[in-house]
């Protein structure tokens, strides 16, 4: 028996169910936003409490991210096994706990070891988001509705700026923490009641009661009820890391591994560092946040662009178009300092790093099958996020040396102009 659902889904309407698990993952990554930026707006007060130098706390930035790359390579990829929804609900669980608890945090040991056990559930959260909406749109759409996803990432970081901004100073870092736990926490049953699990796990991996299952799925979204599964395809068995390594996908898929390397070296310099860099400039810790806040505000606005335009003109030249034009600006960034400009540029950066990067996840979703979708998102993220965890070490090192915001912005204009070279040449036949 043959049954193909993204047949279905390309030639219908999007139905509830498909808008719900859009929304619920977009909120899931509204949550990665906020636990991933929270570290950032409290790094001032943390190092005015503490007295810690740049150094030191480039390594607390980056612990988050190797724990994110962790989470993106080795937990992610269990998806495939255990369901996008089953993994989307372990994130949520691991994020809440441990960013609540790092308001406990009483040294750096301790800061390092919690970032590092939250990023496991972040890494894991962002590549099971993006594969399942990736599963649950139609294929003409489907960049715009995997970046959307994804723009939720930005938003929960200007919405915890805002909060942030307000509450730090008069409440300390500490209740910063304790906020982000919380909602985190509140997410989990939402997704227990809301989110549906993806159709081609049910159908490919065939767990137990699966048509079952998939039936219920079926009858939300108006199909007609299958009598009987899907012939199992016979290669489910064998998947593995080295299906990303055959003729077909070695050499995109290394492609795909330096772009988002590049890419998530500045992104993640830029998100951990602009508000302290902005403090060095002589910006008050409010006007600091505010900094970080608007590089993500125009972070939205490029996301949900960027999806607009690779659907239009495809994603490759988009991407790339992005990438080296932010690595432009970058270049460009010291002539508007002390200028009433500055600001709009910082959105303009943010604009561009993170509507390009983003859509180097669509990318990964569109350019593995089903079967090892997860895995290979998982493991591009977690491939990238070696240059996200030397991005802010390299940072933290550039700025205890003394160097300016302006010759930071500089160097790190290099990896994202190379980022998007790279991307224009992907050899996929899968990606426009």
């Amino acid at each position: 028996m043959t049954f193909d659902i993204k047949e279905h889904i390309d030639s219908n309407k999007m139905t509830r169910l498909q808008y719900a698990t859009v929304f619920i993952c977009l909120l899931m990554n509204m949550l990665d936003g906020m636990d991933v930026m929270v570290i950032s707006y409290t790094a001032p007060a943390i190092v005015k409490a503490w007295g810690i130098t740049p150094e030191a706390l480039g390594i607390v930035f980056s612990a988050g991210l190797v724990g994110m790359t962790l989470g993106a390579m080795f937990l992610a990829p269990k998806a495939d096994v255990i369901g996008r929804k089953n993994m989307i609900l372990l994130s949520a669980v691991l994020m809440g706990i441990s960013i609540f608890s790092t308001s406990f945090a009483q040294s750096i040991e301790f800061l390092v070891v919690i970032r590092l056990i939250s990023g496991i559930g972040i890494g894991a959260m962002l590549a099971s988001t993006a594969t399942l909406t990736a599963e649950y749109t139609p294929n003409k759409t489907k960049d715009f509705w995997v970046s959307f996803v994804i723009s939720g990432y930005p938003i929960g970081a200007v919405l915890s700026g805002l909060v942030a901004a307000k509450v730090i100073p008069q409440l300390g870092w500490g209740t910063m923490f304790q906020l982000a736990g919380f909602f985190t926490t509140l997410s989990v049953p939402l997704i227990h009641f809301l989110l549906s699990e993806s159709l081609d796990f049910y159908f490919k991996a065939q767990p137990s009661n699966a048509l079952g299952k998939a039936n219920e799925i079926l009858d939300k979204m108006g199909v007609t009820r299958l009598s009987q599964l899907p012939t199992k395809p016979a290669e489910q068995a064998a998947v593995s890391f080295k299906s990303m390594l055959t003729e077909e996908f070695k050499l995109p898929t290394f492609q795909l591994w330096g772009a988002l390397f590049m890419a998530f070296a500045t992104l993640y310099f830029l998100t951990n560092w602009i508000p302290k860099l902005a403090t060095n400039a002589g910006l008050s810790m409010e006007l600091a946040i505010y900094a970080g806040t608007v590089f993500n505000l125009g972070a939205f606005v490029g996301i949900v662009i960027q999806g607009y335009f690779s659907s239009k003109y495809g994603l490759k030249r988009t991407i790339g178009t992005f990438l080296i034009l932010t690595g432009v600006l970058m270049v460009a960034f010291g002539w508007f300092k002390g200028s009433s400009w500055l600001l709009v540029i910082f959105g303009l950066i943010g604009f561009g790093i993170q509507g390009g990067f983003v859509g180097l996840y669509a990318v990964a979703a569109r350019m593995y099958p089903t079967e090892f979708r997860t895995t290979g998102v998982g493991w591009a993220i977690g491939s990238g996020r070696l240059g996200g965890i030397i991005g802010p070490l390299l940072g933290g090192v550039l700025i205890g040396m003394g160097l300016s915001m302006t010759t930071n912005f500089l160097i790190f204009s290099v990896p994202t102009i190379i980022a998007g070279v790279i991307t224009m040449y992907i050899s996929s036949k899968r990606v426009s």
